[in-house]
C-alpha cells in the first residue's frame, strides 16, 4: 500500500453528534419531522444531496444552496461550542505512523469543504494530508464512488496500491464500487452502521500500523 484515504466523520473525529444537532435545529426551523430511520440513511451523503431528498419528501420551497448554507451555520455554531470534541482514539497515532513511513494520506469526506477545513485546523492535521476531497463537489454522494475515484486520481497511485478507511455503509459500498480495498471501522462496537461489506473490519485503530497496512 502506498496511499491511505480516510473518511472524516466517524473515522477521524466523531462529528456525527454535531451534525445531528445542527440538522435537528434546522429541521425545527423548517417545521419538518425526520424520523430516525430516514436520518440514518443519510450517513455518507453530502449536505446538498440530503437536502435534495428532504426537498422532494417535504416539498420545501427553499433552494438547495440556501438550505445547505443554513445547516452549515448551525453546524459551525455547535462545532465551535463543542469543547469536548476529540479525534477518534488511536487515529492520530496511526496517521503519524503512516506519514513518517512515507505513506500518502488523503481525506475523502461527504462533509462541506468548510467543515473539513475546520476539523483539520482544530486538530492541526493539514501537515499530514496531501489532499482533501469534499462531497459537495459531486452531484452524487456515497454510495456513488465518484469521491473515491477523484481521491485516487489525485493521489496518482494505482488503485491496487490504495486503501480506504470508512465507517459508514454507504462509504464502504462506494469504496468497493471504486475498486479500492476498504477497511471498515467498528469504533469498538459503537458504530451503528453495517460495515460487513468491507474487505476487513477493525474494532479500534490500535489494530493498524504501517507494517500491517504495508502488507495488505
Amino acid at each position: 500500500m502506498q496511499t491511505v484515504i480516510f473518511d472524516m466523520d466517524g473515522v477521524l473525529v466523531d462529528t456525527e453528534p454535531v451534525h445531528h444537532l445542527a440538522y435537528e435545529r434546522h429541521f425545527k426551523e423548517l417545521n419538518i419531522a425526520v424520523d430516525a430511520q430516514t436520518y440514518a440513511g443519510f450517513t455518507g451523503n453530502s449536505t446538498p444531496n440530503i437536502y435534495q431528498k428532504l426537498k422532494d419528501q417535504f416539498g420545501l420551497d427553499e433552494d438547495i444552496q440556501t438550505l445547505a448554507a443554513a445547516k452549515l451555520l448551525y453546524f459551525n455554531e455547535v462545532f465551535d461550542a463543542h469543547e469536548q470534541l476529540a479525534l477518534m482514539p488511536g487515529v492520530l497515532d496511526l496517521i503519524q505512523d503512516l506519514h513518517q513511513n512515507q505513506i500518502q494520506l488523503l481525506i475523502a469526506s461527504s462533509s462541506a469543504r468548510d467543515t473539513i477545513e475546520r476539523v483539520m485546523d482544530r486538530f492541526d492535521l493539514k501537515k499530514y494530508f496531501s489532499h482533501w476531497v469534499s462531497g459537495e463537489d459531486f452531484e452524487r454522494s456515497k454510495p456513488d464512488p465518484s469521491i473515491f475515484l477523484k481521491a485516487v486520481a489525485l493521489s496518482k497511485t494505482p488503485k491496487k496500491h490504495c486503501l480506504i478507511i470508512e465507517d459508514s455503509t454507504n462509504g464502504i459500498i462506494a469504496a468497493r464500487a471504486a475498486g479500492v480495498f476498504c477497511i471498515g471501522y467498528a469504533n469498538n462496537g459503537n458504530n451503528p452502521q453495517d460495515i460487513s461489506l468491507a474487505n476487513i473490519q477493525i474494532q479500534r485503530f490500535s489494530e493498524l500500523n504501517y507494517t500491517r497496512i504495508h502488507q495488505l
